[in-house]
């Protein structure tokens, strides 16, 4: 039997299983009939980051952002260019430090842009500041493998 994983939906938070070689398929969930991924970044509440952190098989690098920041204003296209890159086998999120601050307070975000990856339902790295998309997609890689 191959390996399979769970697939967190990022259109109704349902989990999904898939075999790991049907992650480049284009797979759609099984609640909601969406794609499980879009090429772009998932914006999460609390309550839907603490759903996808628990739940999910694939590693998610989480960009902490607020409106008002300059170079997180800067880094939201390089991060989205990223996310299409990542994509299928690292899920890209986005948090607003602002309307999430207690949960920016609980991982001890204090500047911003920081982007942090997690794997197995744990932090495993962060870094702060703004990057080109390049950059994000060779950070990530070497954290999430």
């Amino acid at each position: 039997m191959a390996a399979s994983l769970h697939v967190v939906c990022p259109h109704c938070d349902s989990a999904n299983r898939l075999p790991k070689e049907r992650l480049p398929d284009a797979p759609r969930c099984g609640h909601c009939h969406e794609p499980l991924f879009t090429g772009a970044p998932t914006a999460l509440s609390t309550e839907r980051f603490r759903r996808h952190l628990a739940a999910s098989g694939l590693p998610i690098v989480v960009d902490f952002w607020a409106s008002w920041c300059g170079p997180c204003q800067a880094m939201a296209p390089q991060f989205a260019q990223a996310a299409r890159e990542l994509e299928p086998y690292v899920r890209a999120a986005k948090i607003d430090a602002d309307a999430e601050s207690v949960l920016a307070g609980e991982y001890g975000i204090r500047s911003i842009p920081t982007l942090a990856v997690f794997r197995d339902g744990r932090e495993v790295a962060r870094r702060s500041g703004a990057l080109a998309a390049a950059e994000i997609v060779r950070w990530v890689r070497a954290q999430a493998a």
